[in-house]
């Protein structure tokens, strides 16, 4: 199995890492086949748009990961991907964009991105439910 130089500085110096602090959203997922286990927390900011259109942003986002060097590479991209975007733009992240953003990755790997992105979901999730417990 082969990774990309970037993948491996992804897994050896990863971004964004620890727990957030009174996050405002978290999402965790596993992969009992695996052993992945990924937890995302993210802090939203509400920002005006230049149409004086209320969006919601990533101000900050962690991960906590415990897997393989795929794993941690996956959850500290999707970190940098989200980080800055409107919730919107952030849940239109996929594993197609982890992957093209650590220049490839081993096909048996892949369900790490997936994870990642599922993980980030779950986060924008979790927020949405907070901030309106009556959504479904």
């Amino acid at each position: 199995m082969t990774y990309s130089k970037k993948l491996l500085h992804y897994f050896y110096h990863p971004k964004n890492i620890g727990k957030l602090k009174d996050a405002d959203g978290i999402g965790e997922v596993g992969n009992v086949n695996c052993g992945d286990v990924m937890k995302i927390y993210i802090k939203v900011q509400k920002a005006i748009s230049g149409k004086n259109k209320e969006k919601e942003i990533i101000k900050d986002i962690k991960t906590e990961t415990m897997g393989c060097a795929a794993a941690i590479a996956t959850s500290s991209m999707i970190t940098e991907l989200a980080k800055g975007k409107t919730l919107e733009d952030a849940e239109k992240l996929d594993y197609y964009s982890i992957a093209d953003a650590l220049e490839g990755m081993p096909p048996g790997k892949l369900h790490c991105s997936v994870l990642a992105t599922e993980a980030l979901k779950k986060a924008i999730e979790n927020y949405r439910k907070k901030k309106n417990p009556k959504r479904i």
